[in-house]
Order: C-alpha cells, then structure tokens, then sequence
C-alpha cells in the first residue's frame, strides 16, 4: 500500500527533506528483476490512481459552460478557445482572403426575390456551391444571411414529400404544405421577403458539392489501407491528422470563404451580416460565427447542448472539445445577437442546461437582452415553429422594421433544375479518391507555404512566428505549465548512498488527477542545478540493471547536478497499475475517425509531454529554488523533451537531445501511439526545436547541419551561438553530458 500523508514514515521523510531543503518528486519501477528500481513491491499492487488511466470522454458526455468572473478574464479564455477551434478546424493561420472568382450564373426571377447559382473555389479543386437570393425592390446595402443547410437528405435539394408534410401539418410542426415540403427554401425565400439577401450553400458530399463525396464525409468507418501512406494519402488517414485536415474543417473552409465572397459584393451591408443552420448546419453556424466577427448575429437551431455534441464525422476534429463544449462556442458569439432552437433530441435541456449560463454570460458582457433560446417538442427539425423564431430574430436584431409576427407567405418552389449550379456549361468536377488526393494534397502544400513564410529573419517576424506556430503548439498540448499550487508531493522512499541521496517519489497535479512517478538524485555537493534526464525507458533508464547510476547520470552527479527522471504515461510504474497500450486508446465508437476520441480527449503524445510539465513546474516553484533547470532526452523521448521545451522555453536552460531521426511525417497508422495531430503541419521534430529559444540547444543529428529553421529563429533572437550540433559516433548521452556540464 501506498503510504497515506498522515504515515508516521511520511512525515519522518518530509522533516528530512525540509532539512536538506530539496527534493525532487520521484518513483520508479525497472523491468521485472530489478528491485533497486521498484518504488511498489509486487505484493503492494497499484501505488497511485491517475486519471488518465481511467473512460476516455465521447461526444455524448457532459459539457457545461461555466461563465467567468469577469469581461477580461473571458477575453482571455475567448482567445485561446477561438484559437483552438482554429487549429482543430486547420485554419490557423486565418486563411488569407484572396479575391475570388465566382461563378454566378441561371438567374430565376421570381416576384419578390432572384434565385441565382453561384460556384467558386475555397482551395483548388474545393468547391463552394450554392444559390444566392436576393429581394427585389429594396435599396441597398442589404443584410445578409449565411445559410449552411444541415443534415437534410439530398441537401438544398430536400423535399419532404407529401405524406411527410401531410403529418408535419397535423402535429404543429408545419403550417403551410409547401413551406413544409420544403423547409430549406422556404426560408430563404422568407429572409428574401424580409429584404435579406441569402446565401444558401451546401455542406460538401450535398447537392452540388460534389468534389468529395456524401460516403466519404458523412459516412467514413474504416480506414483504407491504400490511403494511407506516407505519399498517397485521403481523407481520415494519420497524415491527413498530421497536417489537421479534416471533414470539419473543409466545411469550415467553405464557410469561411462563403463569408469573404458575401462579404466582397458592394450590396451587402457589412453591419448586418448573419448565419442560421439546423443540425450540422447548426455546427457550422456556431463554429464560424465563434471565430469571425464578420458575422453579426447567429442562430444555430437544434445543435448547442450540454449533451451531445455532434455525431457526424463532419462535425468533430481533433482537438476541438478538449475541455470546451458546444455552449461555449455559442458563448464566444457574445456580446453579438445568439438565438438558438431546441427539439426532442440531445439540446432538449437547453432551457436549463446552457441557456442560464449564456444569459448570465451575456449579462456580464453588456447584453442581456441578445441571446434567447427556446425548446419546441418536436423531433429534430428546423421546422415552420424554429423558422418562425429565427425571423423574428432576425428582424429584431437587423431592423428590418416589419410588423409581428412574420408569417410565411407561400412560394413556388425552385426545380432541382433550377437550384443546381452544375450544367453542360459548368460541368460538375470529379469526385473520386483521385481528386481527393489532390484536393488534400494541394490545401496541404498551401498551408505549408503559408507556414513557410513565416519563417522568422528578425525579433518582429520572430514574434509572429510565436505566436501563430508556437500558439498553435501550445493548444496541441493542451496545458499550461502546473501553478504551485496544483502540485502536491509525496515522497516514498529515500536512500543515503555513495556521494548523494536518491529519492523515489510521486509528483501529484491535484487540478487534473495525474500522478507523474519521479526518482531523483540529489549530490551531497549540489551546485544548485538540476538535469530532467528522459529516456524512453523512463526513470529506469538512469540506473543499470544493478541499480547504480548509469555512466552519464554518475557523471553529471559527481559533478554536483542533481538528476531527476521520470515515468511519463505508460512508462514504468504506470505498468504496475495498467498493461501499457500497443496502439492509441479509442473510444467505443466503431468508426475508425480519430476526431471522434481525440476531439475530446488530449493524444497520448501530449498527456506525456504533462508529465514533463509537472516535473519542470514542480522543479521551477520548489522552495530550494535552484539555479538553473535543463532537460536532456534521447530517443522518442528526446522528441517529448523538445515539445515540453517549446512549451515554455523560458524556464529551461539548456535542452540536449537525440531524437534518433525521428519524423512525425513517418507515421502511417491513425492509432499509432505517437501520433501528434498537426505536428507536420507546424514543422514537425524542427519545428519543435525551433520554438526552444532562448534555451541552449544541443542536438544530435546525422544531418550536416542545423535544421534550417532552427537557424532562423535561434538567429532572430540573436541566438545562433547557442545551437551546437553533434555529429560524432560516441554515445550521445555521454557526448550531452559533456555539453551540459560547460553550461
């Protein structure tokens, strides 16, 4: 059994280590036969409980929104959940916003209103599809509405039918036949009436978006062997989650370029530019107004909820809910115009699970009286009830001055004919994995040279380059570094032996439930520095099988530096407690999408970078204060090492690494435990050690030279005398020490 605080021998060891005014968290376990490692004898079972051991969360878990304190404390948590919708969604950096070609063309003319079919491009071979309407007889600039259509069968396209309608009028969900056989048109038609332009536009795999198809988007479940190489890779595969690209952030893509081509034509007024959706629509609509003020007001309909969260594949992506919800996103439209719809499905306790906390929300930001939201008992729709709030909304907010309450006039609706963008003129464009392939690959190419131009060449430019590829980092991990007050100690063991005291452990972040094992050496002669010493056998990689120091470890002790190394997720100890995964830990869901678990919970790269997290934090706040921190970590754990550095660069002094080669851009397999969504897209090994200044960097490489951009930013920051490459046959870690101990 563990020992408990109030343990007489825990209190003993506590007094001691107050006397010697450091210690280190630790606790250890070599392979099996090697008892001057094991912190917990066999015959003890598990010594700590950690969280991350425990149910990984799903989309139909729990996901309250707790308003804060204060118009600025939410102004810093509002940026950094913009920020990570951004990354989830691939498009952090913003998109640049480039003029573009629409394609407008098949104007129908109705009495009221124009219907006309507009196309264009958001990336090469990614197409936006769909119908502008516009009122007749109204002077502008007119307001506009973006309208993302949703989980409707054949999209803009839907018709109901007539037995459908037929009972949708007898329940109270319709009031007009035609309205109700064709809810997606009727209101745009309406919001036409009304004096809104509209844009009606297709989620892809619908209608008109063609170029990627409805199986592949909405209905992907197993991965595809043949897609998934290194070179010749879809949708879904480990190298589309290296670079973030996803089903969702196509969709977000779109909308963000449907916004910049509303946004470009002179009839618009830009004060008065909205978006409304149901379903994945409603996704779309809370997503994009979350992160683009353009929009000015929003009404997602039967989608914010504390329960769940969306169960497409085009409605998740990695990193997306890690700790934030669908509440909070609405929560991110404030203090701009939010109304929101709820049915008898997953947002049917909207009224009292979201809706109080988005008021009081509002109220702290200044609006009290700009969000509203309403539960109709009816199933999952956006139906005439929905429609009908949603005009009045919007007639509210964008004063359109038209009397209460706005009835839906009927219409004749367009012919799929007349809605369709693609004709003999305007052939459809393929959509086969072929055209997937180029259609991913191109975006991907795009993205990198706009990563590639922010490659630093002074402290300004060194500047940007922070804060867009280090902030991206920063939301792939997912933490920041522990307070002192998260940490809590527990110290097991300690042992006087020749020349220093060897201590065994636990570092406890108490805010997340994780439990980081440690073993630490501390010389009788400290000089006041510490070595985190990071192999990928864990803490057990600083002794020998006899359980003396290794060589490198002896040596940077003899010299006076304290050596402290640890068990991150998986390793050592936690074996004692649970068998270590051969593959990523899934959620129960069967589809083979890697968003649908690491949407909601961190990768297993990042829960191991924590835990060099806790030990730095634990090193930087401990009352012996001492005087320089360096991490030095070999093999995949050198990798570990470079990402908890980028992290926070400031509190490491020196960093050695050998990462033996290792490239994200190698991975293959979606549940390969080394899979770190986005770390290609950001620069992969270098871009992480790029990110390390101002630390000093030793890195061993079989490379004739410093990593390229590792130059350009240590050389921005002035810094470049500070790099050291290590190109020699010797042990590394012998070769590291030698540069650790000249700093």
């Amino acid at each position: 059994m563990m020992l408990q605080k109030d343990d007489q021998f825990s209190i003993e060891r506590r007094e001691a280590l107050q006397n010697i005014g450091w210690a280190l968290l630790s606790a250890g376990l070599l392979q099996a036969g090697s008892p001057a490692g094991s912190v917990f004898a066999a015959e003890q079972g598990p010594g700590f409980k950690d969280s991350r051991l425990g149910e990984l969360k799903d989309l139909n878990g729990y996901f309250p929104f707790t308003p804060s304190e204060s118009p600025e404390a939410w102004e810093e948590r509002a940026a950094y959940v913009r920020r990570q919708i951004k990354v989830a969604a691939g498009v952090w950096p913003e998109p640049e916003n480039t003029k573009i070609n629409a394609t407008v063309h098949g104007k129908v003319d109705r009495d009221e209103y124009t219907v006309e079919k507009v196309f264009f491009e958001s990336s090469p071979g990614l197409y936006v599809t769909g119908n502008l309407y516009h009122p007749k007889g109204k002077q502008g600039p007119l307001p506009m509405v973006l309208s993302p259509h949703g989980h409707f069968q054949d999209g803009r396209f839907y018709d109901s039918g007539e037995t459908r309608v037929k009972a949708d009028i007898e329940a109270g969900a319709e009031k007009y036949e035609v309205g109700g056989r064709y809810p997606l048109q009727a209101r745009c038609v309406e919001l036409a009436r009304m004096g809104c332009m509209v844009f009606h536009y297709d989620m892809l795999g619908y209608a008109d978006g063609v170029c990627l198809s409805y199986d592949l988007i909405h209905r992907f479940a197993k991965q595809r062997p043949e897609m998934s190489s290194a070179k010749n890779w879809g949708l879904f595969s480990a190298q589309s989650e290296l670079r973030l690209i996803s089903a969702l952030g196509l969709q977000t893509l779109n909308s963000i370029k449907a916004l910049d081509w509303v946004c470009s034509l002179p009839e618009v007024d830009q004060s008065r530019i909205g978006i409304t959706g149901a379903s994945g629509g409603g996704t779309q609509t809370f997503i994009l107004a979350a992160i683009d003020d353009r929009i000015k007001a929003a009404f997602p309909a039967v989608m914010v909820s504390t329960a769940m969260q969306g169960g497409c594949t085009c409605e998740n992506a990695t990193y997306l809910r890690i700790e934030t919800g669908n509440v909070e996103f609405a929560a991110l439209v404030a203090p701009r115009p939010l109304g929101m719809t709820a049915a008898n499905d997953w947002t049917k306790e909207i009224e009292t699970k979201g809706l109080p906390e988005l008021k009081q929300h509002f109220k702290m930001m200044g609006a009290p009286e700009d969000v509203e939201g309403k539960y109709y008992s009816f199933p999952h729709n956006y139906n005439y009830v929905s429609r009908a709030m949603m005009y009045e909304f919007f007639n509210k907010h964008f004063k359109l001055g038209l009397e209460s309450p706005i009835v839906e006039a009927d219409f004749k609706p367009l012919t799929k004919e007349e809605m369709t963008v693609w004709s003999k003129e305007y052939p459809a464009p393929p959509g086969d994995e072929q055209s997937e392939v180029k259609i991913l690959h191109t975006l991907a190419r795009n993205n990198a040279r706009q990563i590639e131009a922010l490659t630093p060449h002074d402290q300004t430019s060194l500047a940007e380059y922070r804060r867009v590829v280090g902030g991206a980092i920063e939301v792939m991990i997912g933490r920041t570094l522990p307070a002192a007050e998260d940490l809590e100690t527990e110290t097991i063991s300690e042992d006087q032996l020749t020349g220093y005291k060897q201590y065994h452990s636990l570092i406890k972040n108490q805010r997340f439930g994780e439990v980081t094992p440690a073993l630490f050496c501390l010389p009788d002669q400290w000089n006041r520095k510490v070595v985190l010493w990071l192999t990928d056998a864990g803490k057990s990689g600083l002794l020998k099988a006899d359980g003396k120091l290794v060589d490198p470890v002896q040596k940077l002790v003899d010299a006076g530096t304290a050596v402290a190394g640890i068990d991150v997720l998986y390793q050592g100890e936690f074996k004692q407690i649970q068998a270590a995964p051969n593959e990523m830990p899934v959620v129960k869901n069967p589809r083979e999408f890697a968003g649908y678990t690491l949407g909601y919970n961190h990768p297993v790269f990042a829960r191991q970078v924590h835990d060099i997290l806790n030990a730095l934090a634990y090193c930087k706040y401990h009352e012996s204060q001492p005087q320089s921190i360096a991490v030095a970590g070999f093999g995949f754990s050198g990798v570990r090492a470079a990402a908890a550095c980028a992290h926070s660069p400031e509190l490491v002094k020196q960093l050695a690494v050998d990462p033996g080669g290792f490239r994200f851009a190698e991975i293959t397999n979606i549940r390969d435990l080394r899979l770190w969504p986005g770390a290609v897209k950001y620069g992969d090994v270098p871009g992480l050690l790029s990110l390390c200044e101002p630390a000093a960097l030793w890195l061993a490489s079989s490379s004739a030279a410093v990593p390229k951009l590792v130059q350009s930013t240590y050389n921005s920051a002035g810094l470049l005398n500070k790099v050291e490459l290590f190109q020699g046959k010797a042990n590394s870690q012998n070769a590291a020490v030698d540069w650790l101990l000249k700093g």
